[in-house]
């Protein structure tokens, strides 16, 4: 797996909200869904706060793979489940989305279990 050029990894990390496209098994993509990001480690991650109820989640792990877009940089890549940062990834949401019920979302139990490292294919 190719790794994230180090200004598209730091576009992405300024930017809020990330655009999420699963790429379904017939090689269209679902409709883009806003989430929340972090990048932990020089690793980009993102998290259903639906849990595994998020429709762009089973979607991205039945596949693996779909489009990343944050107005500036668009990528197609690969959904990988990773809970081996998740403490830290939690600090992240926190250092960069405040406090509040959104963030307590992102890092409850129920979207921890829902953790996808997001490479570039």
């Amino acid at each position: 797996m190719p790794d994230w050029n180090p200004d598209d990894l730091a576009t992405i990390d300024r930017d809020g909200e990330l655009r999420v496209a699963a790429q379904r098994p017939d090689g269209t993509l679902q409709t883009p869904r806003i989430v929340w990001h972090v990048v932990v480690h020089g690793s980009l991650y993102v998290r259903s706060v639906r849990g595994d109820a998020g429709g762009w989640y089973r979607g991205a792990r039945h596949t693996g793979i779909g489009v990343i877009d944050t107005g500036a940089l668009r990528a197609d890549v690969t959904f990988i489940r990773d809970d081996s940062h998740d403490e830290a990834i939690d600090r992240g949401y926190h250092d960069k989305y405040g406090s509040g019920s959104a963030v307590d979302s992102i890092t409850s139990p129920a979207a921890r279990a829902t953790t996808l490292r997001v490479e570039p294919r």
